[in-house]
């Protein structure tokens, strides 16, 4: 028996960080960055092996789950599932890949372990709802994140674009027009665990003020969802840059996207921002595609270590 599923990245259009606080935001998912989970059955006598060579080389062993160390997400995850559903650990290896970077701000950690649930449900031949699916991979994401505002895990198991508002049911977005965006990677990593509780300091040490922020943050992304419903490119990049700005306010920008940012824009793309976490990771430009390739050659003189390109809308 040999299964394999995938699950796209995703990336936070509009609301990065203020989600948490019970605003919305807007995610789109980046269906050519995929992770995938392949399993092999019996092939190591009894007990799960895990191997992932793009997440620091991980290679472990569960041999049973009452003993399984769930500090680690992935065991955690198919511990998780597995006690749902209370079913026995299958005999079998794992090998998880990915062509997402880690901690850049594409939802890594969750396309990993929606790709290994969605994997494992085969595996074990049970059929899970993409509901049930979203709460689990949540429950991991906490793990890898602390307190995350379940876009992540919601747009990479639904892979569509959606406008998420916390604790309420998902909306898929009507895309007035397909639009256009270019993706580039700083090329430093950042812990969005670490950010968002950074920023959680910065809200409890002023939470009139930062709560004022937040609101101006909520008020851009339902102005932006009114754009992109309406096809309005121009309108939707100019709150982009209007996002980033309040984004500097939270100290999650850096030095090195705020510089993509600024060449993106000179470069003729109709807005851009940083966008995830923050303090690294990527940054995004809304581009016409007569302008694409200007916009990307320019990310890449100026430090950009990857590029990437998504159509939103797109059939």
């Amino acid at each position: 028996m040999n299964v394999t599923k995938t699950a796209s990245a995703k990336i936070i259009l509009l609301g990065e960080h203020s989600v948490v606080y019970g605003q919305p935001a807007i995610a789109v998912p980046v269906t050519a960055l995929r992770a995938s989970a392949k399993f092999v059955s019996g092939s190591t006598g009894t007990g799960l092996r895990i191997v992932a060579p793009d997440v620091e080389g991980l290679d472990l062993y569960i041999a049973s789950l009452e003993t399984a160390d769930v500090s680690n997400p992935f065991v955690a995850a198919i511990r998780l599932f597995l006690s749902h559903f209370q079913i026995a650990l299958p005999d079998a290896t794992v090998e998880l890949r990915s062509q997402i970077p880690i901690a850049s701000g594409l939802g890594s950690g969750a396309a990993l372990t929606t790709a290994l649930l969605r994997a494992l449900a085969d595996v074990v031949r049970v059929s899970i709802d993409p509901s049930v699916l979203n709460n689990m991979v949540y429950e991991i994401e906490k793990l890898f994140h602390g307190t995350p505002s379940g876009i992540d895990n919601t747009v990479i198991v639904y892979e569509r674009p959606v406008y998420f508002v916390r604790s309420q049911p998902i909306e898929q977005l009507v895309i007035g027009k397909p639009f256009r965006l270019v993706i580039g990677d700083t090329g430093v990593s950042a812990s969005t665990k670490v950010a968002v509780s950074d920023v959680r300091k910065l809200y409890d040490s002023d939470q009139t003020e930062f709560s004022g922020l937040f609101d101006e943050i909520g008020s851009l992304v339902i102005a932006g969802r009114g754009a992109i419903e309406h096809g309005d490119e121009v309108r939707l990049g100019s709150i982009m840059d209007q996002n980033h700005e309040l984004l500097q306010q939270l100290t999650v920008s850096s030095p090195e996207l705020d510089n993509l940012v600024v060449t993106a824009r000179r470069a003729g793309a109709l807005g851009a921002k940083m966008s995830g976490g923050g303090r690294g990771g990527n940054m995004i430009a809304l581009v016409a595609e007569p302008l694409a390739q200007s916009v990307m050659n320019a990310l890449l003189e100026s430090g950009a270590v990857r590029i990437y390109e998504t159509v939103v809308g797109k059939d």
